[in-house]
């Protein structure tokens, strides 16, 4: 019995993960724009914590698997996609580098979505006392 919940909650397991050309992982979209409202930081004295962004930088995901960000005036437009909970974007603009993401113009960020947020926190960067980025959804 014991070995037959166990598969059952493997199988569960993968088929539960799941990526489509909508935008989707598992069953969550993330169609729609998005603007940077918190990053996750410290102060370099005081343990870390949310600080309120002003004017911050926004994602637009479309159905199709592309999106538009100002985050960067060099390059603003690329394509997206998920693994596990993972979100990655491939910004299409020929040699385009921020300089701190590798392989150049691709951003992997661990996804997370809470109700109208979502947060990603950065691979490509080594935060000792965590870091994060957490969006709301404006619009539709």
């Amino acid at each position: 019995m014991k070995n037959l919940i166990l598969l059952f909650s493997i199988i569960l397991s993968f088929s539960s993960c799941s990526q489509n050309d909508e935008g989707k992982i598992d069953n969550i979209s993330i169609v729609g724009t998005w603007k940077l409202i918190e990053v996750y930081s410290s102060d370099g004295g005081s343990q870390p914590r949310w600080f309120s962004v002003d004017n911050g930088y926004t994602y637009t995901f479309e159905s199709n698997g592309t999106f538009n960000s100002t985050r960067f005036s060099e390059c603003q437009t690329g394509k997206f996609s998920f693994t596990s909970r993972q979100l990655i974007l491939n910004y299409d603009c020929k040699d385009f580098t921020s300089g701190i993401e590798s392989p150049a113009g691709t951003f992997v960020e661990n996804f997370t979505k809470n109700n109208n947020e979502i947060i990603l926190k950065p691979t490509y960067i080594t935060c000792i006392e965590g870091c994060g980025y957490k969006f709301i959804k404006i619009g539709q």
